[in-house]
């Protein structure tokens, strides 16, 4: 989808669904919303009266124009109360409004900018989160649908603004928001993926295609090199799938010196069927979706490339298949990271936290500002905190509390989950340093733990994405399916520093 900014008066704006709002309990539309019913004869106002919509939150109203307007349909979207709206409610609104437009097969739709008037928001925020919420919520995965109905899309938006001095400002934050989305489409893409697609050596080379296309620096390692690094949890880990693991290192620098050094970890599964620990059939299903936490991570370098922080950024992919067969890796194996901890195996699928065990002890020798992983890690989290917030762990309040912050400001919520001593001795194994796993109990914070003990003395946050990556439902701006979740929390982070 185009989007562009205009500066014009959205009443004589040509186009096929024009896009205004309201708040609830507001019986007087003023402003853009104002104008346009003036112009329709009052029917907006009619509709409130009448009780037929009363602005809740991502509600519709749909007025047909009969010409009284270039428009040929106008949509009110209800913005719910005022002293609950910020910028995520302006993404929800134009999420709504958009997908309600896609349903009417409309191919140009115009849009005041929500928040930017009697709100009396910044510009340049509301922008940016126009276009994401429009973007986000636009997408579709439609690549192997086979009918045109299903691959209905709307070719162009347009954000109409009536005083020519904000125009640049909205255009700048709407540039912001496009490159943003994009991004996260581009993960949305790569997990919904069929796996046989998107195996390790795929995912590979996609990272490098980014790096060539957005101007980073990228490299892969084979089974070789991987073995050379010492990274013998990720060869073990991938050893009985046909299609064999890589690691993939991405750097961003900034043009002068780097006020930080970040990593970014993204936990890489292009398919996990548990191994020899199978998983039941009604658990293996969106399994290609392990490979989020990558996904994320290289959204992220395709953004930062592009909006510059004054902030160098790695990005480090540990990717490979966690498979069944006669070369798989077994309960009972003791396996020995990169640090040189040895590693009791438990059960063959809490694969995830052994390839980012070799990635983190990786980047502890590099010794960074911060580290940061992402991965689909538990079911526990799933248990624990929903399909609703992304679960939070590490060794650094102040890292947490920032991430979570971000996370707020964008609309990704966290939930942070404690480290415990009684957690840990879970793990204590008889004849290694520790087991990968002990059954259920606390096994979100179990998964973290472990992780902590291959992530060095920086400060370090794990993101357990198990229930926010993929959703069976569709909900505001996040479709059924791949989310991207993570990507623009960890962009956010990035920017603020």
């Amino acid at each position: 989808m185009e989007i562009t900014v205009q500066q014009g008066d959205l009443c004589q704006t040509p186009c096929d669904v024009l896009i205004v709002n309201l708040f609830e309990g507001v019986t007087a539309p003023g402003g853009a919303t104002g104008a346009v019913d003036n112009s329709l004869g009052g029917w907006i106002s009619s509709r409130i009266a009448q009780e037929q919509f009363k602005g809740k939150a991502n509600t519709i109203l749909e007025i047909p124009t009969f010409g009284k307007i270039p428009a040929q349909t106008v949509l009110v979207v209800g913005l719910g109360k005022a002293e609950a709206f910020g910028l995520e409610q302006v993404r929800q609104a134009a999420a709504s409004a958009i997908k309600h437009a896609k349903g009417l097969k409309a191919q140009t739709v115009a849009t005041l900018l929500h928040g930017a008037g009697i709100a009396g928001l910044p510009p340049a925020p509301c922008a940016q989160a126009v276009a994401e919420g429009t973007l986000l919520g636009e997408y579709a995965f439609t690549k192997y649908k086979t009918t045109d109905e299903e691959k209905n899309d709307i070719q162009r938006l347009l954000i109409v603004e009536r005083d020519a001095d904000k125009v640049p400002e909205i255009q700048s934050g709407m540039i912001t928001g496009r490159i943003i989305a994009e991004a996260v489409n581009m993960a949305r893409d790569l997990i919904n993926e069929p796996p046989d697609l998107v195996t390790p050596d795929f995912l590979a080379q996609s990272a490098q295609i980014l790096a060539t296309e957005y101007g980073f620096f990228c490299e892969t390692w084979d089974e070789p090199r991987i073995a050379e690094e010492r990274m013998n949890c990720l060869l073990m880990v991938g050893r009985g799938g046909m299609n064999p693991p890589r690691f993939i290192r991405m750097d961003y620098t900034p043009a002068g010196t780097p006020k930080k050094r970040i990593c970014l970890i993204g936990k890489g599964l292009c398919y996990d069927s548990g191994g020899l620990s199978l998983k039941p059939a009604e658990h293996i299903r969106h399994m290609k979706s392990d490979m989020s936490g990558g996904a994320a991570v290289m959204a992220v370098m395709r953004i930062i490339s592009q909006l510059k922080p004054e902030v160098a950024v790695t990005g480090l992919i540990p990717t490979c298949e966690n498979m069944i067969g006669g070369r798989a890796y077994k309960v009972d194996d003791i396996l020995r990271a990169r640090n040189g901890k040895t590693i009791e195996i438990d059960n063959t699928d809490a694969e995830g936290r052994l390839v980012l065990a070799d990635a983190l002890s990786y980047a502890a020798e590099q010794q960074y500002d911060a580290v940061i992983d992402i991965a689909t890690l538990t079911g526990g989290c799933v248990i624990a905190l929903a399909r609703v917030w992304t679960g939070v762990m590490g060794n650094n309040q102040a890292l947490i509390d920032q991430l979570i912050t971000a996370g707020n400001t964008v609309g990704e919520k966290m939930w942070m989950l404690p480290f415990d001593k009684e957690v840990r001795a879970l793990l204590d194994s008889d004849i290694a340093d520790m087991k990968n796993a002990d059954g259920r109990e606390g096994s979100a914070i179990q998964g973290g733990m472990f992780l902590q003990e291959f992530a060095g003395d920086q400060p370090w946050v794990h993101l357990d994405i198990a229930g926010t990556s993929y959703i069976d439902k569709p909900r505001g701006y996040e479709p059924k399916g791949a989310t991207g979740v993570g990507a623009r929390a960890m962009v956010e982070y990035l920017m603020r520093l």
